[in-house]
């Protein structure tokens, strides 16, 4: 971040779209465990040219918990079950971010959309869920729903924010079962969510992030 930037709750990386202005698309991007602000950025070519792309930095150092160098969003646990406190940490910094992205980028988004890889997935749906109607749409790549997640599963008060969820058969961070165990839950909640599988490990292709870009599109 350079020294002209607004000063923001988190670090962060902007590619201005050229025709970026008032009511223009916003996608915000978050790094997975042990990443960077920067990683996420390598997905900016294959997005629609007329979206902005922010990719802010997660608020913990991830050699805290064993993580690696770079940067992590909460403490996980195990399966699908995460320390709290730390998630809670890191929704109430995205508050404070995405309140300031009208200064961030020197104009007033219109359609914003939340996603991330991995931690970076898993935050984007825990923030849209608890927070519903802050963002237009959430992006989901090999991340999970947390079991602590509030969700009314009679299907009586679905979620108002549509989810695309893909992920890999072969993930062996975060196997497809805790993804399917996570899918489950949304439907029965009603939630509209578009669900693609991929023959890939732990990571993202640009198959993914096409048929991503399409859900968005219609939703």
């Amino acid at each position: 971040m350079s020294d002209t930037q607004p000063q923001t709750s988190l670090d962060y990386l902007v590619h201005r779209a050229d025709t970026a202005g008032d009511g223009s698309p916003v996608v915000v991007l978050l790094h997975g465990r042990g990443s960077h602000k920067g990683d996420l950025m390598g997905l900016q070519p294959m997005l629609p040219a007329s979206w902005t792309v922010v990719t802010p930095e997660a608020p913990f150092p991830s050699s805290a918990w064993g993580y690696g160098a770079g940067s992590a969003w909460y403490r996980y646990v195990e399966d699908d079950r995460v320390v709290p406190e730390t998630l809670e940490q890191s929704l109430t910094k995205l508050d404070r971010f995405l309140a300031d992205l009208p200064d961030v980028l020197g104009f007033q988004p219109g359609r914003l959309v939340l996603g991330g890889f991995s931690q970076g997935g898993t935050t984007s749906l825990a923030y849209a869920l608890s927070r519903p109607a802050s963002v237009a749409s959430v992006l989901v790549f090999s991340g999970f729903l947390v079991a602590d997640a509030v969700l009314d599963e009679s299907g009586k008060a679905p979620p108002v924010t549509p989810v695309f969820w893909g992920h890999g058969v072969a993930d062996e961070a975060i196997p497809i079962t805790i993804a399917q165990k996570g899918r489950e839950r949304l439907r029965r909640a009603g939630a509209r969510l578009v669900a693609e599988d991929y023959g890939i490990g732990h990571w993202i292709v640009a198959e993914e992030v096409a048929d991503a870009v399409a859900a968005v599109e219609r939703f």
